[in-house]
C-alpha cells in the first residue's frame, strides 16, 4: 500500500508556542527623519485636501455647509494617508456622539472595503509565514478577497478535508508603516497636552494605548489565541448556545496569517427590525455573552461595530474579527461587577467606591466610601440605567473625564474602553431593541450573579429567556 504523505501545515500546527504570543513593542517616543518627514506629509495632505473641498464648496448645488465640505476633505486625506488614518476614520464613524456630526458622517466612507493588495502579494505573505505553496496548503484558494480592510484582507478557501474556511492575511509592510504614523501622532498628542481638556483626557495615554493595541493587533497569533479563548468561554456555563465565533484552524496560522471556520450571515445593521427573528432577544444574547467575557473570563471583543457582529443563516449570533481585544485585570473586573450589581440589584455604590479606593485612585480625597459611592452613582448610574437607545458614548466619556477631574486623575482608561463598546451596542438597540435598559436587565447578569438574579427575578415575577 503506498505511503500517504502528510498534508503540509504551518508553524503553529497544534497551537502556537509561547514565544509566538509575545508582542514586540517598539518605542513610541522615537522620532527620527522618517517620522519627521511623515509628519510634514500628514500636515500637507490634510491642509490641501480640506482647502480643496472648501474652495469647491460655494459651487455645490446640494446646499451643505462648509463644515460638511471640510469633513469630506478630512476623509479624503485619511484615504490618501492610508491604514492608520482609515482606522481613525472608522473610530470616528462608529463614535458619532463624540465627534462633530459632519465629520462622523463623512467618516462612514472609511467603513467601506478598501482596495485589496494584489493576490500574488497576499499569497507571498501566506507562503512566507506557513512555509508551503498555497496550492499545497489548501484544496482551493480564492484570489479575489471576500473583504479588504486597512490592516489586512480575507480570502475564502477550502481545506483538504472539505471544510470551508477563510484566511485573514496582513498587508505586506503594514507594521512599519503604522508605527511611523503612531509616532507622528504621539508628537501631536504631546503638543495638545497644553490644553486642559486634552490634559485631563490624557491624550498621550490614548496614543500609547492605541500603540499598544495596534502592535498587539499586528501579531496574528495573539489575535487567534484570544479568539479561541473567547470561543471556549462562551459555553462556560452550559448556555449561550445561540452565540458563537469562528473556530481557529491552527494548522494554517502564522505570524501574519489566521485561518478559521467560514460562517455565513449578515451584519447586525442589515437585520430588518420587522424580520421573523426576535431581534431584541438576539441583541440581548450577544450583550450577555460580551458582559460575561468582560467581567468573568478575561478577553473581550473590543470592536463590536456592525461589521463584526453578524446574524448567521442558522439564526445564531456571531462575533467576528478579534483584531482589537481587551482584557481587564481582575481588580477592574471586580469593579465592573460591583457597578452592575449596584445598578441592577442592590444600589450599593459604596462597594464600587471601596474597589476604586483599593486601587489608590482616591487616596488623596477627603471623602469616605459612601461619599465616593455617591459620586460614582451620580455620574454612571443615570447612564447605565437609561434606555440603551438613548445612550451616547459622549455622555459616558465626558462623565468619566468629569469624575477624573473631581479626583485629580486622568480618566480610567479601562472604563472608557468598556464605554466605547456600549456606544456600539447603542446603534443596534435603537433599531432592534427599543426601550431596552442594559443596566437593569437581569438576564444579562444571570451567570455573573446567579443567586441574586434568580431571587430578584422571582420577586419581580420575571421569566428569563434561555
Amino acid at each position: 500500500m503506498p505511503d500517504i504523505a502528510p498534508r503540509p501545515t504551518g508553524p503553529y500546527a497544534g497551537g502556537p508556542p509561547a514565544s509566538a504570543l509575545h508582542v514586540d513593542m517598539p518605542p513610541l517616543e522615537r522620532f527620527g527623519l522618517r517620522e519627521a518627514g511623515r509628519t510634514v506629509v500628514i500636515g500637507v495632505v490634510l491642509l490641501v485636501s480640506v482647502l480643496l473641498k472648501l474652495l469647491a464648496w460655494p459651487l455645490r448645488p446640494d446646499g451643505r455647509g462648509p463644515a460638511d465640505a471640510a469633513a469630506e476633505g478630512t476623509v479624503d486625506a485619511f484615504e490618501i494617508l492610508g491604514p492608520t488614518f482609515v482606522k481613525l476614520g472608522q473610530l470616528m464613524a462608529s463614535s458619532s456622539g463624540v465627534f462633530p456630526r459632519p465629520l462622523a458622517d463623512a467618516c462612514l466612507r472609511c467603513l467601506d472595503d478598501v482596495a485589496p493588495v494584489p493576490a500574488d502579494r497576499a499569497r507571498a505573505v501566506i507562503e512566507e509565514d506557513l512555509g508551503h505553496p498555497v496550492g499545497e496548503l489548501f484544496a482551493r484558494f480564492d484570489d479575489v478577497p471576500l473583504a479588504a480592510a486597512s490592516v489586512g484582507q480575507v480570502h475564502a478557501c477550502v481545506l483538504h478535508d472539505g471544510r470551508e474556511a477563510v484566511v485573514k492575511v496582513q498587508r505586506p509592510g503594514i507594521a512599519h508603516r503604522m508605527l511611523v504614523d503612531l509616532r507622528a501622532a504621539y508628537v501631536g498628542a504631546r503638543l495638545l497636552q497644553a490644553f486642559e481638556f486634552f490634559r485631563i483626557a490624557n491624550a498621550t495615554a490614548i496614543i500609547r494605548d492605541l500603540h499598544s493595541s495596534t502592535m498587539t493587533e499586528l501579531n496574528s497569533a495573539v489575535e487567534a489565541d484570544r479568539q479561541s479563548r473567547f470561543r471556549e468561554c462562551i459555553g462556560a456555563f452550559g448556555d449561550n448556545t445561540t452565540v458563537t465565533t469562528p473556530q481557529v484552524y491552527w494548522d494554517y496560522c502564522g505570524p501574519r496569517v489566521i485561518c478559521m471556520e467560514r460562517l455565513r450571515g449578515v451584519p447586525m445593521d442589515r437585520v430588518p427590525a420587522d424580520s421573523a427573528i426576535d431581534t431584541s432577544l438576539l441583541i440581548r444574547r450577544g450583550v450577555k455573552v460580551w458582559i460575561e467575557s468582560v467581567v468573568l473570563h478575561g478577553p473581550f471583543h473590543g470592536d463590536v461595530h456592525a461589521g463584526n457582529l453578524w446574524l448567521l443563516d442558522d439564526g445564531r449570533l456571531a462575533f467576528l474579527d478579534f483584531g482589537i481585544v481587551g482584557e481587564l485585570p481582575e481588580h477592574w473586573r471586580a469593579i465592573l461587577r460591583d457597578l452592575f450589581r449596584a445598578t441592577a440589584i442592590d444600589g450599593d455604590f459604596a462597594r464600587v467606591a471601596r474597589g476604586i479606593r483599593a486601587l489608590g485612585y482616591t487616596s488623596g480625597l477627603d471623602a469616605d466610601d459612601a461619599e465616593i459611592g455617591r459620586q460614582v452613582a451620580q455620574v454612571l448610574a443615570p447612564i447605565l440605567g437609561r434606555d440603551l437607545g438613548q445612550l451616547r458614548l459622549s455622555d459616558l466619556i465626558v462623565a468619566l473625564i468629569r469624575l477624573g477631574k473631581q479626583w485629580g486623575i486622568a480618566s480610567p482608561e479601562e472604563l472608557v474602553l468598556f464605554g466605547k463598546q456600549l456606544g456600539y451596542f447603542e446603534r443596534y438597540a435603537t433599531a432592534l431593541a427599543p426601550g431596552w435598559v442594559i443596566g437593569r436587565d437581569l438576564y444579562l447578569l444571570r451567570n455573573v450573579f446567579p443567586e441574586e438574579v434568580a431571587r430578584r427575578a422571582a420577586e419581580q415575577g420575571l421569566e428569563l429567556p434561555a
